[in-house]
């Protein structure tokens, strides 16, 4: 069939499918899943109805999402907000879902995608957002993914890193995002760490156990942002941060340094200093060097723009962001506070009103907002 005439009939069948009940979204996702398996088997077998065949597969694309994606609420529900220290208490399929889906015929970002998408439960959108792609390709992405797979057997399970990378995103999205995943990646974590000895398992468990016991000291009751410095420590979780030192030192001691453990180790520092002034920023500049050099993200050279301002003053941050691409998500935010710090309040103020518009989530916008509005009432002043 010509892929013209799929092109053709997806908006019709996208608006049936929302006129049967389903989301936009949802239903723009099992039609383009539907679209996949007519790519596949029309060839050889073409349908006489090629509309009513793709409503008839689009619908139950759907409804099978639904389910996957109720089954997953109910064993997130299951789960308590405050991970229980130790090894994991119960054992499902999940993780291996996970292993399924990072298959060795897809590259690594592409079996990222899939996994967030098909057992992670994130939207597209979300997906994108976290990658730093327009939206309109991580759909093409994970269309790809989904069609390689279509034609292989899952005899093979993918590799640790994959699985790794995904649980590193599904944290994130749970812990800053719209969707309340952080406690069940910290579980599958747990549970991966039982099943196999791996410096980075180890590394990513520290890292989202640092990361989770600063949860309730990140927003105030209104839900505004509270930046690191201003959290109230005592709010902290210490249980936490006792266990996740101790998970990480026992990953460094294996001397086999990957990126997770980097992370974790900068997340210790901060967890370990009782006071912001106290903060090492001297030691966390050394482990950006450490990260970047493992991954030469240039998310990690921002963060590590931010720790140089901190530990040489706010020219050296300023100096270091210069090799960064402005372009970059939370560039402007940066360079806001490193101005601001620098003393030219009139460039920072511009700065954070350029972020706030570009801010990825509503309670970010109006921090950045809030800030772009002090500085420019105390020029009124």
């Amino acid at each position: 069939m010509d892929e013209v005439v799929l092109r053709t009939l997806t908006p019709t069948v996208i608006g049936i499918l929302v006129r049967r009940g389903a989301d936009f979204a949802a239903a723009e996702d099992a039609v383009q899943d539907a679209l996949v398996e007519a790519v596949r088997v029309w060839r050889a077998d073409p349908p006489r109805d090629p509309q009513g065949w793709l409503i008839t597969v689009a619908w139950r694309k759907f409804l099978d999402a639904t389910r996957t994606d109720t089954s997953r609420r109910r064993r997130e529900a299951l789960v308590e907000v405050e991970p229980v220290p130790g090894p994991a208490p119960s054992v499902d399929d999940t993780l291996q879902l996970y292993f399924l889906c990072a298959h060795p015929s897809l590259a690594p970002a592409s079996a990222v995608a899939l996994t967030l998408r098909a057992v992670g439960g994130l939207t597209t959108r979300q997906i994108a957002q976290a990658y730093l792609v327009p939206e309109a390709t991580m759909a093409q992405r994970i269309t790809r993914a989904k069609r390689t797979i279509s034609k292989v057997r899952f005899d093979q399970p993918g590799d640790v890193a994959t699985v790794l990378r995904v649980l590193y995103l599904v944290f994130n999205e749970g812990y800053s995002g719209d969707v309340d995943l952080a406690a069940e990646a910290i579980r599958l974590t747990r549970q991966l760490a039982a099943e196999v000895r791996h410096e980075e398992v180890a590394g990513l468990l520290a890292l989202m156990l640092l990361h989770h016991a600063r949860r309730l000291a990140r927003t105030a009751a209104d839900g505004s942002l509270v930046p690191l410095a201003d959290q109230d420590r005592s709010l902290w979780d210490t249980r936490l941060i006792a266990e996740g030192i101790d998970v990480l030192q026992a990953a460094l001691a294996r001397d086999r340094l990957g990126e997770f453990q980097a992370q974790a180790a900068i997340a210790a520092l901060h967890a370990d200093a009782r006071t912001a002034e106290e903060t090492d920023w001297v030691q966390i500049v050394e482990w950006y060097d450490e990260l970047v050099r493992l991954t030469d993200s240039p998310v990690a050279r921002l963060n590590r723009a931010v720790a140089v301002g901190e530990a040489d003053g706010p020219r050296a941050g300023l100096a270091a962001l210069t090799e960064i691409d402005p372009a970059l998500p939370r560039y402007a935010a940066v360079a806001a506070y490193l101005h601001e710090r620098d003393g030219d309040t009139v460039t920072a103020a511009r700065l954070y009103a350029d972020a706030a518009r570009s801010a990825s989530s509503l309670a970010e916008r109006d921090h950045l907002t809030r800030q772009a509005a002090r500085l420019n009432a105390q020029k009124r002043r």
